[in-house]
């Protein structure tokens, strides 16, 4: 039994396959390696058959060097948008490793199973309570539907190297703010902490201050973490926003 093959439609369901492949090879919560290897494939094969009808091929050829240019730009493109939301979502594991390192907490560094890393303490309880509210808020769900708009406004020829530059520029600074401002008060009661700490060992030279300064910020840490959770919630929220947002500013680009 012959099965007919339309090669426009297959061309298309190829390259919007490679382009969903790289996204969720990359992108969280996907790239979890909580997620079996099968799942991700199917995964990827969905969003490439839904999206596929939207791939424009007419005008390429298929020939071997224009064919296989037009899949590494898939390749560039889903690793563009992918690497955009890894990167934002990166700034809740890196507010955690502040704290870790203001804290005391880099003595004991972890394994990470998930992403095959050694991880410190607080980072890896921010990366898992980022990715449980992400599911919480059906962020995975928003992520995916900006994923798919992409499709529509970005041609098979892929992003400009232009539009690359300033996305990858824009959201590094985003990175660094968001980091800075989810573990900003934590830094700055423990900042305060080691002040106190010091006018106490100035003040009374005889006691041992810096013996007890370790298990104190320890002790303090833990207190802050427990009334700052919140503020990690809400900048989960935030940082899919911005995802959303920076994945539209590809299509307005």
């Amino acid at each position: 039994m012959d099965v007919p093959v339309d090669p426009p439609a297959l061309i298309a369901f190829l390259l919007a396959l490679t382009r969903s492949s790289v996204f969720i090879a990359i992108c969280p919560p996907f790239n979890s390696g909580a997620i079996p290897s099968s799942v991700k494939v199917v995964i990827a094969a969905s969003l490439a058959l839904f999206t596929a009808p939207l791939v424009e091929t007419n005008g390429l050829s298929l020939e071997w060097v224009p064919f296989m240019n037009a899949v590494l730009t898939q390749v560039l493109t889903g690793l563009v948008l992918g690497f955009i939301t890894f990167m934002l979502f990166s700034a809740v594991q890196a507010a955690g490793q502040m704290i870790d390192v203001f804290g005391g907490f880099t003595v004991a560094p972890a394994f990470d199973p998930l992403m095959n890393v050694q991880s410190s303490t607080i980072g890896r309880v921010y990366s898992v309570l980022a990715i449980t509210m992400l599911f919480a808020i059906n962020g995975h769900l928003m992520l995916v539907r900006g994923f798919l708009m992409t499709f529509e406004a970005v041609p098979i020829s892929g992003l400009s190297m232009q539009t690359v530059a300033e996305l990858f520029t824009r959201n590094l600074a985003i990175f660094f703010v968001s980091a800075v401002e989810i573990a900003g008060p934590i830094l700055a009661a423990l900042f305060l902490a080691e002040v106190v700490l010091g006018l106490l060992a100035r003040a009374a030279p005889m006691m041992n201050v810096f013996a007890l300064a370790f298990p104190f910020k320890i002790l303090l840490t833990l207190m802050l973490l427990g009334v700052t959770l919140p503020l990690v919630v809400r900048a989960v929220s935030t940082l899919v926003n911005t995802a959303l947002i920076e994945g539209l500013s590809v299509i307005g680009g």
